[in-house]
């Protein structure tokens, strides 16, 4: 049929989605006003059926009505639509009716309309279009039946104005805000709603004269961070955001993200701190609600969130500890275990141990690390699925400490070799800051990290820069001239002329962006990232800005502060001052090391990967997957299940990958979310600094230059002296450091991967500045002071 009753549509594909849950409310006794729906096919047909319409406007009683769009596409749980298609309001006569459903049809190929779904990744839709009787509102708004702004599901939040409201839909009219009563009725249809799609919704509504109160539309709240697992609901919960220790704010793939949860876990009970890891949209949430109502723990949680998690991290945790819901409570008394008496007995010995002899500890690391690398290759007799999923279950024991990355084999002692150096090494650089306060601030701290040798991913980055020196002036222009991702294919093809980037691979290929997710290719598999990381170092000319330069230089300046330092502490405050310094060299000696634990936990992971992607194989040619990489969509159980009882999970790969595609494209991943799912930051003062922007100094210096936003470092293009403007980074990130001039990030730490080889290079860094990526401009001239913390408009 070309036209139906609005109160029987009840098919996305005839009748669009605004039409389809119009009609579904007036089945459910909804108040919505009536109507009739030209359905999708005289779309396609590209004829209105006049004669039908004029029927169906007969029979509303003709006089003012609304025109309004109903694309197959809209009103989706992850795109909404809203504002992108036409409506056309207060329509009086038949013409004017058959006019507005052409331009509604016509707004499908609107530029707005087009560049919306070009963002979402969409195909063009087919337009349906509702004529609906018009509602004289003496008052109309927008309830929402979750607060947008907070997240919180449990407070639902209404916008109105006087007259027919389109001016709060559009934004262009002042509005009242305030919080629906209970007992009205604007919050029991805000309830209806919600129970009804068991999601939040976005409504709108309208009064009208005799003070009925009409529904007009409802559809999914699309910009909500998905809400925390259900909970007992006895008490608050408080969960903070992980992945940004890793490097990672896209969503985890199903495959990585077991093994993920299992490595923090781990990684947290090496700091004695037990929590669960959740998954709350794709991304690594740690609930520490315990910890926080624990008498003891609480005291020096916030301290411990410094080293990875970072100072924003910190200022939600302060204010959730002065939230009365997590006030204190009485924990039972647990006897300290013999493993972890065992363990505190290793750690004091092998962290003193590095510290007396800091090049033996670095023999020691090296070593590990390369038995590790031994231990993790997949053994050649592997032939079948079942096979090859017995070595991907394995146990693979070993517990991580804060900076060794993913859990490995442990070959003969490989954890303690790798572990307790590093912490030495990230002790020795932590611990001045206490000692010296008062007498040297933390820039000039900073200021003697810079340099540091020993980094694997520094050495790395380095690397690269070698094979762009080597270069010919013939194979120059086609890396600069071609795309990264062509290169790549010609790589893979074996067709690209050599410049060592085979020797390369074969050293770091099992590394690449968002590295700690299994579901991630490595750069042996995709080596876009690589191409362009040498194109961005041969487009440097001033050799005072080479890479080996400036790490040279770094290095020196490093060494001439810790000789300044030393000079003038040791008279002001002998004791501490001797210590400080002690450690200060043993930093400079131990804390490069830090990289290597998580290079060579990735060494498993890459054959762990491999021998998935074998078995996704296998599992496509059976029929049960659409290609090997849909494995990475699965758990390891239902990996096992296709395995050995033959499911098909195609249809369950499709909805995570178009989940994962969605969420992929959110900009915005809160630090912390209560259980009701409000994002606590939305709850502490704004920043005051109306200059520019704040954040934490984690790199010393001063530069001005262009910004340069970027999300993917394999798509980026970086000009010597463009200011690097991201939401997080990891190892794979860090080649763009060499011809950056500074570095701006959302997320991170003092200590972590980013920061640390950011003061290595001498590169200033300004970290935890909120929104960065969105509030900075991209080609906008910035300054970034990464002593003072700030970042200005130049």
């Amino acid at each position: 049929m070309l036209v139906v009753p609005l109160a029987q549509a009840t098919s996305r594909d005839s009748a669009g989605g605004k039409a389809a849950t119009l009609g579904e409310l007036i089945r459910a006794g909804e108040n919505v006003p009536d109507g009739f729906v030209v359905t999708t096919e005289a779309y396609r047909r590209g004829t209105i059926p006049r004669d039908e319409v004029a029927v169906a406007y007969h029979r509303l009683g003709g006089g003012p009505v609304a025109v309004r769009s109903s694309a197959t596409a809209e009103d989706l749980p992850g795109a909404s639509f809203a504002g992108q298609h036409d409506t056309i309001l207060d329509v009086t006569d038949l013409d004017g009716v058959l006019a507005a459903i052409t331009r509604c049809w016509d707004s499908v190929r609107s530029p707005r309309a087009v560049t919306y779904r070009q963002a979402h990744d969409l195909p063009e839709p087919s337009m349906a279009v509702i004529v609906q009787r018009m509602v004289t509102a003496t008052t109309a708004g927008v309830l929402f039946t979750a607060d947008p702004v907070t997240g919180c599901r449990t407070s639902m939040l209404v916008e109105s104005a006087n007259g027919p409201g389109a001016g709060v839909v559009d934004g262009t009219a002042p509005v009242d805000r305030h919080i629906p009563a209970e007992g009205t009725a604007l919050h029991a249809m805000g309830r209806r709603l919600q129970e009804r799609f068991a999601a939040p919704q976005d409504a709108e509504w309208a009064v009208d004269a005799g003070g009925a109160l009409w529904l007009l539309q409802s559809r999914p709240i699309t910009t909500l961070f998905p809400a925390p697992p259900p909970d007992d609901g006895r008490q608050p919960r408080i969960y903070v955001e992980f992945g940004h220790v890793q490097g990672m704010l896209r969503p985890v793939t199903p495959a990585g993200m077991s093994g993920l949860q299992q490595m923090i876990s781990a990684m947290m009970a090496s700091l004695g701190v037990r929590a669960e890891i959740v998954d709350i949209g794709g991304r690594l949430y740690g609930d520490l609600s315990d910890l926080a109502r624990h008498p003891a723990a609480r005291k020096r949680l916030v301290k411990l969130m410094a080293v990875d998690f970072g100072p924003r991290a910190q200022a939600v945790m302060e204010h959730i500890l002065a939230d009365p819901r997590f006030a204190p409570a009485p924990q039972p008394a647990k006897p300290r275990s013999q493993s972890s008496l065992g363990t505190g007995l290793r750690a004091v010995t092998g962290i003193l141990r590095a510290l007396a002899s800091p090049a033996a500890a670095r023999l020691r690391v090296l070593d590990a690390a390369d038995r590790l690398r031994l231990a993790s290759a997949a053994p050649d007799t592997l032939r079948t699925s079942e096979q090859r999923l017995a070595f991907v279950t394995a146990d693979a024991p070993s517990a991580d400490d804060p900076a060794t990355g993913p859990a490995t084999a442990d070959p003969a002692g490989a954890a303690d070799d790798l572990t307790w150096p590093i912490v030495a090494g990230l002790l020795a650089a932590a611990l001045p800051a206490e000692l010296l306060a008062g007498i040297a601030t933390r820039a000039e701290i900073h200021a003697v990290l810079g340099g540091v040798p020993h980094n694997v991913t520094i050495e790395m980055d380095l690397a690269l820069w070698q094979i762009a020196r080597a270069v010919s002036a013939e194979h120059r222009e086609l890396l600069l001239g071609s795309p990264p991702d062509a290169l790549a294919e010609r790589y893979r093809r074996g067709d690209l002329p050599p410049i060592g980037v085979e020797e390369f691979l074969e050293k770091y290929g099992h590394r690449g962006p968002a590295e700690a997710d299994l579901g991630v290719p490595r750069w042996s598999e995709d080596p876009s990232g690589v191409f362009a990381a040498i194109a961005n170092y041969l487009r440097v000319t001033d050799m005072d800005q080479a890479p080996d330069v400036r790490f040279a230089r770094a290095a020196a300046a490093g060494e001439t502060a810790l000789d300044e330092l030393s000079r003038r502490v040791r008279w002001r405050r002998p004791v501490r001052g001797n210590l400080a310094v002690f450690l200060l060299r043993r930093a400079r000696a131990l804390s490069g090391l830090r990289e290597y634990g998580k290079f060579a936990g990735l060494y498993r992971l890459s054959a762990v990967r491999g021998q998935l992607l074998l078995i996704g194989s296998d599992l496509a040619g059976r029929g049960l997957l659409g290609e090997p990489s849909d494995v990475m969509f699965l758990t390891l159980d239902e990996t096992a299940e296709a395995v050995r009882s033959g499911a098909d999970h195609r249809p369950l790969v499709a909805e995570r990958r178009a989940t994962h595609r969605a969420e992929s494209r959110r900009r915005h991943v809160p630090v912390a979310l209560l259980s009701d799912g409000t994002d606590v930051e939305t709850l502490l003062p704004p920043d005051a600094d109306a200059a520019g922007w704040r954040g934490v100094g984690a790199s010393p210096g001063k530069v001005t230059g262009p910004a340069r936003i970027v999300h993917d470092p394999s798509r980026a293009r970086i000009e010597p002296g463009d200011i690097l403007v991201v939401s997080t980074t990891d190892p794979a990130w860090t080649p763009l450091f060499l011809t950056a001039g500074g570095l701006v990030s959302e997320t991170g730490a003092v200590m972590a991967h980013g920061p640390t080889v950011a003061r290595e290079y001498g590169l200033p860094a300004v970290i935890s500045v909120r929104d960065a990526t969105t509030l900075i401009t991209d080609g906008q001239l910035i300054t970034v002071d990464g002593a003072a913390g700030t970042v200005t408009a130049a």
